[in-house]
Parts: C-alpha cells; sequence; structure tokens
C-alpha cells in the first residue's frame, strides 16, 4: 500500500506574477514527481500569500481610479488565486509525469475550509498578504485604506489580514477519492477558501487568509497521511536563527519544540506556524512524522540525509 505524503509548498516554489510562476512550477514539479517515484501518494498544498493580495489590490486599485472594475471580496480574490496556482501546477505535474513515462492523473480541486466566525483571529490581524513596501508606502496605504500592516522579518512592511484556525475541510470527501485512485491532488491551495458555516450545506466566504501550514496539517491529519512535509526556503529549522550561534536542527521532539517556541526561536510570520503545524499533525497521529525542509532538498530529506524530523518523543 502506498504511504501518503501531504506537502505544504512555500512561497518561494510559486512566483510573484503569472510569467514567473509557470517558470518557478517546473522545478516545483520536479520535485514532487521525485516523491511519487519514491513510492508516495502525494497531496499538495501551497500559499497564495503574495499572490492573494496581488489579485486583491489589482481589483480594488481599478474600482477607485475609474478602471470600472467591481471591488472584488477577499474570499473570492482567493478562489481565484487557488485556481490559477492550481492551474499552474497542474500542468507541469502533468507534463513532468509524462517525461518520465509515469501513468498517473492530476486534479486541482477548488477548496473550501471552514473556520470559526468567533475565532480570536478576526481581531488580530497577524498573516501577511501581498507584496513589501517601504515604510512611507505602507503608512500611506493605511491611511487610504484602513488596512493593518506589520514589518515583515526585516524584508519591508505587508498588509497583514486575519488568519483563523481550519475547522474542517469540505471537499475532502472528492479529495480522499482522489487519493484512492493514487490521483496527485493540488488542495487546500492557499490555506482553502475561508468560510463560515450557517448550516448543513450553507457556507460563507470570509476576509481572511487560512495559514497554508495548518490547513496542510489538518489535511494531512485527515486523511491519515504518514507524513507531513513543509517546504520552505530553508534545508533545516535553525535556533538562534540569523546569529552567530545558531543552530541547524536534524530533530525535534513535540516537547522540545514546544520549548523552543516559548523561549521564541521561532518568528510569528515565518517559521512558528511552520513548526506548530507539525507538532498538530505528530501529536494527533498515531505513526506520522513531520518534515520541514527546503523544496530542493525534499528528496534527500525523505532519505533520511537532511532537513529536520518533528516526531513524539
Amino acid at each position: 500500500m502506498s504511504k501518503r505524503l501531504v506537502i505544504a509548498l512555500g512561497g518561494n516554489a510559486l512566483g510573484k506574477t503569472p510569467q514567473e510562476q509557470l517558470e518557478l512550477v517546473k522545478a516545483t514539479a520536479s520535485t514532487i514527481v521525485d516523491l511519487v517515484e519514491e513510492g508516495y501518494d502525494v497531496v499538495i498544498g501551497h500559499g497564495n500569500g503574495p499572490q492573494v493580495g496581488m489579485v486583491n489590490l489589482a481589483f480594488e486599485y481599478s474600482a477607485n481610479n475609474g478602471g470600472g472594475t467591481p471591488a472584488m471580496p477577499f474570499p473570492e480574490c482567493g478562489a481565484m488565486t487557488q485556481g490559477y496556482i492550481g492551474y499552474h501546477l497542474q500542468q507541469a505535474v502533468e507534463r513532468e509525469l509524462a517525461r518520465r513515462g509515469i501513468n498517473k492523473p492530476c486534479a486541482a480541486v477548488v477548496t473550501q475550509v471552514v473556520v470559526d466566525r468567533s475565532d480570536a483571529a478576526f481581531q488580530n490581524p497577524t498573516k501577511p498578504v501581498g507584496m513589501f513596501y517601504s515604510k512611507e508606502d505602507a503608512d500611506r496605504i493605511v491611511a487610504e485604506t484602513g488596512y493593518t500592516f506589520i514589518e515583515d522579518a526585516g524584508r519591508g512592511y505587508r498588509r497583514v489580514v486575519p488568519s483563523p484556525i481550519p475547522v474542517k475541510i469540505v471537499e475532502l470527501p472528492v479529495v480522499e477519492q482522489l487519493v484512492g485512485l493514487h490521483s496527485v491532488v493540488i488542495t487546500v491551495g492557499g490555506g482553502g477558501i475561508p468560510v463560515v458555516e450557517n448550516g448543513p450545506g450553507d457556507y460563507e466566504g470570509v476576509a481572511a487568509v487560512i495559514d497554508k501550514d495548518r490547513a496542510s496539517a489538518k489535511l494531512a491529519l485527515d486523511l491519515n497521511a504518514d507524513m507531513l512535509v513543509i517546504l520552505t526556503a530553508v534545508e533545516k529549522v535553525s535556533i538562534n536563527f540569523n546569529k552567530p550561534n545558531q543552530q541547524d536542527l536534524d530533530r525535534m521532539t513535540i516537547a522540545e519544540a514546544r520549548q523552543y517556541i516559548a523561549e521564541g526561536h521561532f518568528a510569528p510570520g515565518s517559521m512558528l506556524p511552520k513548526v506548530e503545524s507539525c507538532i498538530s499533525f505528530v501529536e494527533n497521529t498515531t505513526g506520522g512524522t513531520a518534515l520541514i525542509t527546503s523544496l530542493d532538498k525534499a528528496r534527500e530529506a525523505l532519505q533520511g540525509r537532511t532537513g529536520t524530523v518533528l516526531v513524539k518523543e
């Protein structure tokens, strides 16, 4: 029986523009198909922070500057980016599967994820979306729109929106069926389109971005995956990051990870949700493990040669 692997793709696997993304996803697809060749049933989640901010800003600018387009609600912007990122990934994976002579279908599922309307995140926006701005430009946009901006890891200022916890993946039964057919499945794109449930089958979009690592961890749990793999910009998780005493970690237990979190080693908008997502998955599964590594080291990491593995104890 094939092992199930849920991959959460970081923003470095995608581009800032559709044209750049089409190029970047070729390398991403190569890594994904490497893992298919290793014998895994692969399910892919991905982020959309830069893309959803870009789409939202474009519609807003056009609506407010004579372009004649309507302002587009944030959930619809999430659905658009989920669709076009999924389309790019799907094309690239299908091309790579065919190039290697692997007869396996690939499908992208536009996915809604239920959140709790009383989630405290709605009172405290933390999820960066869109492009980086100088402080001056960010202050100007805040004055014009009332958006919330934060300084993001020394790279500039970004808009932040609420990031509620995923409660339920609406299209999970469809994803289950596709995985059962050994398809490569792209789902919970951008963390899923955030919706609240008004009643059975009655869902309503809300202005938020669900963290893609948390959504992927929820997906991995619901699919009884053998491993959650979070692919990011670094090969290993580090403590004392970017300091002279930086230490790269090969392995963490849940207890150690919680201690590092308490000591403030992981940045809230960066590594913290990744480590917390791994804890959530490993803690609630019987034999599953979690792995954090870079896109280009994924195959080596699955072979135990690099990356940071998180285990129960």
